[in-house]
């Protein structure tokens, strides 16, 4: 069986011109996912080439290049989801597989010409700031650089969790996190266990369903799933993208308009609760066993948690090889998952699609700032920065995907497209007024944290009847934008230096001025 998510060619892959460090440079750009890589192509726009990509693995893509299971796709339509200045027209569906999307980004390299940038096999293992030479030091496995700017694009979902369940370790058989897929794995007639019921397993369940032997889903929470309506895009469709950009660019802006439009309910749950019970009707009305549609009813408001968008994922739990269990899991065996209510299920398989890391950087714990302390000392375990992009303490740290930048809605392509001007808007400051950093004002960045938090409390998050993955250890949401993609663009795009403070060149007395 081949699913959607199935690679169906032999990438050709990017390899650097060079593995030389240099042993310093302007700007330092660690991750090349979509967010290392749309910052490399603006500064490469804008005529800046000093600088470097540090990427930990041994290829581009981030999510893109580590998630490889079966059905894997981006549920944004694939012409919102791809950088407005590096358009694709030729995208296969209305939205693209993973592998698809993996082609984009290798593409945008060869066409942007990034590959002397790129340093693959380079983890950062610290990066400190320099008071005194007023740069950044990073340390790699293969040698140290500095760098005037540091920017951090290592996105929120890169790190897997899988729960520590009584009992995991003496599984005796396989087990597999949805971001590392083992694709060697043959699934056919196996008695396969999957573990949560988020937007990975949404989309693993329907695509391994027909071909294992038996699947139990052990649900915790039941998700809202909205319809897809993904289809092939016509060849007719693909010329008009090509031959008539204005077209493309109305599609895209018309998607990006009515996708912010249901900002709207998050922002105030009553409209997701009028909406709700028609949405219901229509997610439930093919599952005609009363108790299944008992356990795939949420008891929330739509929207506290990730809505799912599927064609065929309910449609997979209602197939006589599937079984969906609420009882939570008490203990797995070598051979069985144990529930809570006694019940034994026979497994061979144990997939997990619990999520990741999303408000906890790896990177934050090695990452030390003006006073010595790290930046996971300073968060304490809860994110803050200004404009979801910088952080009081560390100059020149520009955080691409940070705190209060995920969304419900649409894609955060369009947020990080925001973040990438600010940082450039950053740097022309930087260059005319002959600085060596900037740090956010701290009234700054509390004001305007202070003014997200009343916002997230009254939001369908924080009203809506549950608890996600997008509060962090301190119970607070750290991780959503309570808001429309073009407030954020309005309020982010444009660097404002007034809420800024500028660190003079080295050899200038240090003192932090507006």
């Amino acid at each position: 069986m081949k699913s959607q998510g199935s690679v169906p060619h032999r990438f050709q892959e990017v390899r650097p011109v060079s593995s030389r460090l240099p042993r310093h440079v302007r700007i330092a750009i660690v991750g090349a996912g979509f967010a290392g890589l749309g910052m490399a192509i603006r500064l490469r726009q804008e005529g800046i080439d000093d600088f470097i990509i540090l990427e930990r693995a041994d290829e581009v893509g981030g999510v893109w290049r580590d998630n490889v299971y079966p059905g894997c796709a981006c549920d944004v339509q694939s012409l919102l989801y791809s950088f407005s200045f590096a358009p694709n027209p030729g995208w296969s569906r209305a939205y693209a597989p993973a592998w698809e999307i993996q082609a984009y980004l290798l593409d945008c390299v060869r066409r942007f010409h990034l590959e002397p940038f790129l340093r693959f096999g380079h983890a950062v293992l610290s990066a400190k700031w320099d008071v005194t030479a007023r740069r950044w030091v990073l340390e790699t496995p293969h040698g140290v650089l500095t760098a005037d700017v540091f920017v951090a694009a290592v996105g929120t979902l890169s790190e897997p969790v899988i729960p520590p369940l009584p009992g995991l370790e003496r599984f005796r058989g396989k087990v597999m996190h949805s971001a590392r897929w083992d694709v060697s794995y043959a699934l056919a007639g196996r008695q396969v266990g999957v573990v949560g019921t988020g937007a990975s397993a949404a989309q693993i369940v329907p695509a391994i369903q027909p071909e294992v032997g038996r699947l139990v889903l052990f649900q915790r929470t039941p998700a809202w799933v909205l319809p897809r309506g993904d289809k092939p895009n016509s060849a007719l469709r693909k010329a008009l993208y090509r031959w008539v950009p204005g077209a493309r660019w109305l599609l895209r802006e018309a998607l990006r308009i009515l996708r912010d439009g249901l900002a709207l309910g998050f922002q105030h749950p009553w409209i997701f609760r009028f909406a709700q019970r028609g949405v219901l009707w229509h997610m439930l009305k093919g599952v005609k066993d009363p108790s299944l549609r008992d356990r795939l009813t949420p008891r929330y408001t739509m929207g506290c948690k990730r809505i799912l968008v599927s064609d065929d994922y309910l449609p997979a739990l209602t197939r006589p090889n599937v079984q969906v269990v609420t009882a939570p899991i008490r203990e797995v065996r070598e051979d069985a998952v144990v529930t809570g209510d006694g019940a034994v299920h026979p497994v061979d398989t144990l997939i997990f699609g619990t999520g990741f890391q999303a408000t906890d950087m790896p990177l934050g714990h090695h990452l030390q700032g003006r006073d010595g302390r790290t930046l996971a000392q300073v968060w304490a375990g809860s994110p803050r920065a200004f404009l979801g992009t910088t952080v009081s303490g560390f100059p020149n740290l520009f955080l691409l995907e940070g705190p209060h930048t995920t969304l419900g809605h649409t894609s955060v392509l369009l947020m990080m497209e925001a973040q990438v001007e600010h940082v450039l808007g950053a740097l022309r400051y930087l260059e005319a007024r002959g600085a060596a950093a900037v740090e956010p004002d701290p009234r700054a960045q509390d004001a305007f944290v202070r003014d997200l938090e009343a916002r997230l409390s009254r939001s369908v998050w924080s009203q809506g009847g549950c608890r996600s993955w997008y509060m962090d250890a301190s119970g607070r949401n750290s991780a959503l934008w309570p808001g429309s993609t073009t407030a954020f663009r309005h309020r982010v795009e444009h660097f404002e230096p007034s809420d800024y403070v500028t660190l003079p060149r080295a050899g200038v007395p240090l003192t932090l001025r507006p």
